[in-house]
């Protein structure tokens, strides 16, 4: 590894810790909020459909766009609960999913299936060391956690190049990266709430994906599904609400009601354009 990748895999990113607060509150209060598949990330929507199917069109818009249907090794940056892992070999035909999470409880969800073609790892990407390349990479809301609050552009500008690097040394020669993340739309200020949610985290501008990847991959397609994710927030609430007492016996009134806010929040973010949803796929150059 040259100088200049070892200066980029620098822990510039939120610390394990900081991440397991928010996705460790437990599967059972996740399965009162999400889908039946517990996808905590933006859907993919078309006409009046339900979350479910919506949740399932944008694991399969990912397959896609990385290529990697009847591949045999995947890699999913990110894994959650294994949507995409289980999505992958059991409707894509892939041999070997790998997923990467920091979250405890999300491992051992995983595991419990005992899948022998899938294989969750907890651990921070920049410590995975395949044996072998991959032949396609997925990371469905994983990015936003990949640089600290409060570093200055050109530094995190840096950390998500080392990111590129990264996946450009492990993935095959004309490999595909299908990438999904929350971006500001422009510089402002987040909402205390929102920063004791994602302690530590900052999300990336519009446009540094894109520059971070230049010169390693070449952009195939971006879209910006902001609307989406408003639409998936007010489903989640819609859960929640149906749920609540149920979640205030697993989590308390407190937590319970901040989640709620959180929600709105985020839901309020996306309806007025602050954040955006992008969805983008990119190939690997040489």
């Amino acid at each position: 590894m040259s100088a200049q990748d070892s200066r980029s895999l620098e822990r510039t990113g939120a610390s394990p810790d900081a991440i397991i607060s928010h996705y460790d509150m437990g599967e059972e209060f996740f399965r009162l909020v999400l889908d039946a598949d517990l996808s905590y990330s933006c859907a993919m929507f078309e006409a009046d459909e339900d979350l479910a199917t919506a949740q399932t069109r944008k694991l399969d818009h990912h397959i896609g766009a990385a290529g990697a249907a009847g591949t045999a090794r995947v890699l999913d940056i990110g894994c959650g609960w294994g949507a995409m892992l289980r999505r992958l070999v059991h409707h894509a035909r892939v041999e070997q999913a790998v997923g990467l999470t920091l979250s405890p409880s999300q491992a051992r969800w995983i595991r419990q299936a005992g899948d022998p073609k899938i294989t969750v790892l907890e651990q921070d990407w920049r410590d995975h060391r395949p044996e072998k390349r991959y032949d396609a990479i997925i990371s469905i809301g994983a990015f936003e956690h990949f640089v600290q609050k409060g570093l200055d552009p050109a530094r995190k500008l840096d950390a998500y190049r080392g990111f590129f690097a990264y996946c450009d040394r492990i993935l095959a020669t004309g490999g595909k990266l299908s990438l999904q993340t929350i971006a500001y739309s422009e510089h402002h200020k987040v909402h205390p709430l929102l920063e004791k949610t994602f302690p530590e985290s900052d999300l990336p501008l519009v446009w540094e994906p894109i520059a971070a990847a230049e010169g390693r991959f070449q952009l195939m397609a971006m879209r910006n599904d902001g609307d989406h994710y408003y639409r998936t927030l007010q489903f989640w609430e819609q859960n929640l609400l149906k749920n609540y007492d149920k979640a205030v016996a697993l989590v308390g009134q407190s937590a319970t009601d901040e989640f709620r806010r959180y929600l709105q929040l985020s839901a309020a973010g996306f309806r007025i354009g602050m954040a955006s949803l992008l969805r983008i796929s990119f190939v690997k150059k040489y």
